[in-house]
């Protein structure tokens, strides 16, 4: 069962008790680390630099270091004390446009359910949302940090997706240079994007590295050869225009293949 994060949200003078239940998982295939000589399992002890003896999870506090090898130890007891209502409460400082935030900022996502007595005001506050299509910024502590984050309306409930500051941001590495395009090209590229443009349907992709490697798993069970895939290298563009003009028929052409079936349905169905 998921398990929830207690909180509310401030909304000027309205408080709305919910839930969050975070919104993602990690699906990859994990392995673990073996000994090449016999296949063991490769454990991980923590040890006490002082004594030398193995520590257990029960005798771990947290400390930081104010200098060189001196710590000051800080128990959860103690953060717990010094957080006020206002840092357990997700505080909205303002609103703004949906696409005002660089997707570079969004770190975890959350989803939000009222608990009981606050359905109403977040269902208002949902619907107000995307009437005005906004977002809310807002700041709330989360353990030991206090995080900046945006509120999102959604069809099927409300999200919250914590943020990074400023400070967490890389510039870009290398500067590059910016060529000139032509009209032509500019405007064939435009043509491009709206043959390959629809709706996004999350539930038609999938991970087929992911698969790929469940079927090597599977093939080095069974005690089968791992056969070497064949390549399938990407043509090198000698002429853009040449390469946007193809890549339009190609587009066009896989669009009409889909939208023939949909149509013959359409047809039977009346």
């Amino acid at each position: 069962m998921a398990i929830a994060v207690k909180g509310a949200i401030s909304f000027g003078l309205v408080y709305i008790p919910v839930n969050l239940y975070t919104a993602t998982q990690d699906s990859d295939i994990s392995f673990n680390q073996l000994h090449k000589a016999d296949h063991s399992r490769i454990r991980y002890k923590k040890v006490c630099a002082h004594c030398g003896k193995e520590v257990k999870p029960e005798d771990i506090v947290r400390g930081f270091e104010y200098a060189k090898d001196q710590y000051v130890v800080i128990t959860d007891e103690e953060i717990d004390r010094i957080k006020t209502e206002k840092d357990r409460t997700i505080t909205i400082l303002s609103f703004t446009e949906l696409d005002e935030i660089s997707p570079v900022y969004y770190d975890k996502a959350y989803h939000v359910v009222p608990q009981k007595g606050g359905g109403k005001a977040l269902e208002l506050l949902r619907r107000a949302m995307i009437q005005t299509h906004r977002a809310a910024l807002g700041k709330t502590v989360f353990g030991n940090a206090e995080k900046l984050l945006v509120i999102l309306p959604r069809e099927d409930g409300m999200l919250i997706q914590t943020l990074l500051y400023q400070d967490d941001i890389k510039d870009i590495p290398v500067e590059y240079e910016k060529p000139s395009v032509t009209e032509a090209e500019l405007q064939m590229a435009e043509q491009l994007i709206r043959g390959m443009e629809e709706p996004f349907r999350p539930e038609q992709y999938k991970d087929e590295f992911q698969e790929k490697l469940k079927a090597l798993i599977a093939d080095k069970i069974a005690g089968k050869t791992v056969v070497k895939a064949k390549e399938e290298k990407p043509g090198m563009i000698i002429d853009l225009m040449e390469a946007l003009k193809a890549s339009v028929k190609s587009a066009g052409t896989a669009k009409k293949q889909t939208a023939r079936p949909r149509a013959a349905r359409g047809k039977k169905e009346a």
